[in-house]
């Protein structure tokens, strides 16, 4: 992570991949608010063209693409008149990220974020990392490339931001392990026996976060925090035993860290995400944030416990892919995905979902199919391959009770 500072006088230049979405509007509230110190270079969206255009035009965006081919026509009326450029597919939203912005938010989700991510990292950019897939799916070669190049990887999401924060308080050789803290989600007290039978109506009641509908299911399997174990590996290169989880259920601390004289540095804050999207539009300073201020003595007090692998058995499976690894991390999050959308479309159980990600897992590593990724076409590759793996072990997974 490179220590690059811009002057406290320059304009800094934004591309947002991803702007329609919870992250992208957090990050253009944070631009709206400090209109200037920033430019927007460049906005995406999947499909939604007026939240798009209605953007474009709001901060006078040189350039915008719609993943949606179709939608092209549709978004060019909607900024006529004006010297916004429009693009449309994939390799426009690929443009997006080549383009000349000395900041872009990677926040396009799913593997369709990978390449555009890689666009603006091959250029040396301040990349915000938002988006899962980049380190579960691609991490080794992800930040090989960034290295390469000079960029900087900076992570949004709040317990990687905590734990990037709280590690310049040491030397890497000092380090015992990092921390991540998990809220419990809505089933943290409940029997093994309940969580399986939950409904999606009780699975989407997150008590501390308001996210959307995947990540809230993730929350709620502890799968989003096996997730994050396989992200903070490759971020800050530390091995599996090096990364322990501890369920914080206020969710005021977001990540810990161990040094060798037996200190631990936590960062805190309200459970805002403009907080570590903050954090990395202003790095290496920090700019003034919109989130509430935290009052310890209004909260009172702050609760911990070790999670339990018996009713969050996707917890250890991420530890065991990480492990495992040639493919194996990519493989755990495309299985997760078919599992919660066959979760939300009523085909399983909740229970199922970590059932369905282990059986795809093995037969990954039964079927000998492990291999070093080496470019994002390895990776798509292989995504790929493991959603039509559990796609067709869902049927038997389903039939399985607990």
């Amino acid at each position: 992570m490179r220590n690059n500072r811009l002057a406290a006088s320059d304009v800094r230049s934004v591309t947002v991949l991803g702007a329609t979405g919870s992250i992208g509007d957090s990050t253009m509230d944070l631009l709206r608010a400090s209109p200037e110190r920033y430019r927007v270079e460049a906005l995406t969206a999947n499909g939604n063209v007026a939240a798009l255009a209605k953007l474009a035009r709001e901060f006078s965006a040189r350039y915008v693409a719609i993943a949606d081919t179709s939608k092209l026509s549709e978004l060019k009326a909607a900024l006529a008149g004006t010297s916004t450029e429009c693009g449309a597919g994939e390799s426009a939203v690929i443009e997006a990220g080549a383009r000349p912005a000395d900041w872009v938010m990677a926040a396009v989700s799913g593997a369709a974020g990978l390449k555009p991510a890689l666009a603006a990292v091959d250029r040396g950019a301040h990349v915000a990392l938002a988006n899962k897939e980049c380190l579960v799916c691609a991490g080794d070669f992800f930040m090989q490339r960034a290295a390469k190049a000079g960029a900087c990887i900076l992570p949004a999401d709040s317990e990687h931001n905590a734990l990037f924060q709280a590690l310049s308080s040491g030397n890497r050789d000092e380090l015992v392990r990092v921390i991540i803290t998990a809220s419990g989600g809505p089933f943290r007290t409940w029997k093994p026996a309940d969580i399986e039978q939950a409904t999606l109506e009780q699975a989407l009641k997150h008590p501390n976060w308001s996210m959307g509908q995947k990540i809230t299911i993730d929350s709620a399997s502890m799968m989003n925090k096996g997730l994050e174990v396989i992200e903070a590996s490759y971020l800050f290169a530390l091995a599996p035993d090096e990364i322990d989880v501890l369920v914080h259920p206020q969710s005021i601390i977001h990540g810990m860290v161990e040094f060798s004289d037996c200190s631990v540095v936590a960062q805190l804050g309200a459970p805002d995400m403009r907080t570590p999207i903050a954090h990395c539009l202003g790095w290496p300073d920090r700019i003034k944030g919109p989130a509430a201020r935290l009052d310890l003595a209004k909260i009172g007090q702050l609760t911990f416990e070790a999670p339990d692998f018996e009713r969050f058995p996707g917890l250890w499976l991420a530890y065991d892919s990480l492990r495992t690894g040639k493919g194996a991390t990519t493989v755990y999050n495309a299985a997760n995905e078919v599992a919660v959308a066959a979760f939300i479309a009523g085909k399983i159980r909740f229970g199922a979902i970590a059932r369905l990600v282990e059986a795809t897992l093995d037969d990954w590593v039964k079927g000998g199919n492990q291999a070093p990724l080496t470019s994002a076409d390895d990776a798509i590759s292989v995504d790929h391959v493991a959603r039509n793996r559990a796609a067709a072990l869902l049927p038997q997974i389903a039939l399985k009770a607990s």
